[in-house]
Parts: C-alpha cells; sequence; structure tokens
C-alpha cells in the first residue's frame, strides 16, 4: 500500500531565487521562491533576515535576578524582560549578551557568561538565532547606557519568586521564557556565592 503523503516524512524545498525587498536595519525582508523537490510545487514565500539575537538572565551574589521593565511597541505595552538585544557585526554573541546588560542595567560580573542555549525565535520565516546566557554573581558597576528611545527600570526579583511570575504570567515574552526555563533546569546554586540550597524547587 502507497504511504499517504501526509504520513510521509517531510524533505527540504529547493530555493529557485532569492530577491531582497526592503531593508528595515533590524532586518531584510526577501521574496525566496521554492520549489518542492518530490510534486515540483512552487511557491513564494516571505522570509526576513535578521542578525543574532541574545538575551541574559543576570543573577547577582544575593541571588536576585536582574530584570527590566521596558515599553514594547510591538505590542504597545510595558513588559518585564531580561536584559538582551543584536549582535553587532563580528561580534562574539557572549561578548555582546555581557555589552547589553552593562547598558540596560549597569550590572556585570567578573566571570563570563554561560550559554544556556541557541534557539530559533520564529524558524516559519525569520532566518536568525538567539543565544540565551547565565551570568552568575553579578553587581552594579556602572551607570546604564540606554539607547535614544530607551526608558529602562531595572527590577530586582528574589530567585525563588520567579516561578510565580512565569506560572501567572506576569512575563511572557517568549524568548525570556525559554531562558528562564533554562535556567530551571540547572542545579546553578552551587556556583553562586552565599546561596544555600535549590529556590528553584521551592
Amino acid at each position: 500500500m502507497a504511504q499517504s503523503r501526509h504520513n510521509a516524512s517531510p524533505v527540504a524545498w529547493e530555493t529557485v531565487e532569492r530577491e531582497a525587498l526592503s531593508d528595515h536595519g533590524i532586518f531584510t525582508l526577501y521574496r525566496v521562491r521554492r520549489r518542492h523537490p518530490l510534486r515540483g510545487q512552487l511557491g513564494d514565500f516571505v522570509v526576513l533576515e535578521a542578525p543574532p539575537w541574545v538575551n541574559i538572565v543576570p543573577l547577582t551574589e544575593e541571588g536576585h535576578v536582574i530584570f527590566i521593565e521596558q515599553y514594547r511597541h510591538g505590542i504597545d505595552s510595558i513588559t518585564l524582560e531580561i536584559p538582551g538585544g543584536m549582535v553587532s557585526p563580528g561580534e562574539d554573541p557572549r561578548l555582546a549578551a555581557e555589552r547589553e546588560c552593562r547598558e540596560e542595567t549597569g550590572y556585570a560580573s567578573e566571570e563570563p557568561a554561560q550559554l544556556l542555549r541557541i534557539n530559533y525565535p520564529n524558524p516559519a520565516f525569520l532566518t536568525n538565532v538567539c543565544y540565551s546566557y547565565l551570568w552568575l554573581n553579578c553587581r552594579r558597576v556602572t551607570e546604564p547606557r540606554w539607547d535614544h528611545h530607551e526608558e529602562i527600570a531595572v527590577r530586582l526579583v528574589p530567585l525563588d519568586e520567579v516561578p510565580h511570575l512565569l506560572r501567572t504570567g506576569v512575563i511572557r515574552h517568549s524568548l525570556v521564557l525559554v531562558a528562564l526555563f533554562s535556567v530551571l533546569c540547572r542545579d546553578i546554586t552551587s556556583d553562586m556565592k552565599g546561596l544555600q540550597g535549590n529556590p528553584w524547587g521551592r
């Protein structure tokens, strides 16, 4: 019996043509024409080519997560997030994440940030990846340096209160959720000064 195409494994489409339609700074809009290698079907698809993104979970020596509140134009609302941004051309993603944390919060650590995971923000139409990091034993070292349109409030939240923020939907940014849940899967207390036990399990 022939296998139904609805149960067959998917295959990668072949790129026939790729046309840049417009450059918007944070992404370039492309029209990509692709052909299905088995059916011969042609289709035009919208693809946004964007630079890599980073976000970072900074933790103080006292066990507080360093969050930021800022206005987001996409949803016309204020959100609670972790520091993050774009990787500049040629910049190391870890250094980009640490830079964003210093610029947005004024906090930093003498230790290098630890990579949590690399994700596709939305593989349906975005080409880029997001690097998520954990930065332990951070402390205030400088004044924040915001971009021209940024207005940020720094919020320190005890580590053991963060699961409540996740359960109740206070934090709704999907890439922030990925980073925080990645931290949930790790035993980080052995690397943090002054912490006893695992507050995530409470």
